[in-house]
């Protein structure tokens, strides 16, 4: 059975630049792990919510501008939040933009502060 966004994901990706999304989607149906999205496009306010919080550091991210996506992993129905799964939809997520020729990046590839759950188009080749 092949996997899809649910509505949520779907309202989501709302204002997403339109590559990204056509990863997100092909993303689903290659992973093995089922996933939703948790957060497209954020507004300076959320932005800055999320960096006083300690989950994010900057004011410069990529979800101002529709470059980048938070997933969660679900497990009958369930977030989860184990390292390993985020791993798996890595690799889904890097097999779709490889797939479409759309460069991506993740944040649990980062040196510093890793972000399993985010994805964003690359600045190198997507400006905002």
């Amino acid at each position: 059975m092949v996997k899809t966004l649910n509505k949520k994901s779907i309202d989501r990706l709302s204002g997403v630049h339109p590559d990204l999304v056509a990863v997100v989607k092909l993303a689903i149906e290659l992973s093995d792990i089922d996933f939703q999205v948790i957060e497209g496009v954020r507004s300076k306010a959320r932005q800055l919510q999320l960096v006083e919080a300690g989950a994010s550091k900057t004011l410069n991210s990529r979800h101002l501008t529709g470059h980048a996506v938070d997933l969660c992993a679900l497990i009958n129905d369930s977030v989860r939040w184990d390292w390993p799964l985020y791993f798996k939809i890595a690799e889904a997520m890097k097999q779709a933009a490889t797939q479409l020729k759309i460069s991506i990046e993740w944040g649990g590839d980062w040196r510093t502060f890793k972000d399993g759950p985010h994805f964003e188009l690359s600045r190198k080749v997507y400006k905002a």
